[in-house]
């Protein structure tokens, strides 16, 4: 997979986490809202894609699914704080969920359609069919 894609992936889902809380909140939508409000997640992302080189395999879940993960929510919260906006205990803990949902299960959704394309079930699914997990 060529990482424009995976990076696209990466963006939308950060874009989509934004622009869901943006509106449970009532904050709107308008392109300067959620500009402000999805940058610091984005470069968050950004870093996560350099620490773990993730352009490598960036389909991957480990290494390159979890640093991006990871490092977008904790950059993105520290990010936060250095711009004055706010960073509530439940705002980190609904944020590593979703994030944590949205760049990791494209990454494991991609993951098995590609397994099952060429044949073959993904590792952590193989032997789920069969009675007593065994292959």
């Amino acid at each position: 997979m060529r990482s424009a894609t995976p990076a696209a992936l990466d963006i939308a889902a950060v874009l989509v986490f934004v622009g869901v809380g943006r509106s449970v909140h009532t904050d709107g939508v308008a392109v300067s809202g959620m500009a402000s409000t999805a940058w610091p997640f984005l470069a968050g992302a950004a870093f996560g894609w350099i620490a773990a080189r993730a352009w490598r395999r960036p389909a991957e879940l480990v290494p390159s699914g979890v640093a991006v993960w990871l490092a977008c929510v904790a950059a993105g919260m520290a990010l936060r704080v250095v711009a004055g906006q706010g960073t509530a205990a439940a705002f980190v803990g609904v944020a590593f969920a979703f994030l944590g949902a949205e760049l990791l299960g494209w990454r494991l959704a991609a993951r098995t359609l590609l397994a099952w394309r060429s044949g073959g079930a993904p590792r952590a699914l193989a032997g789920a069919s069969r009675p007593g997990g065994r292959s």
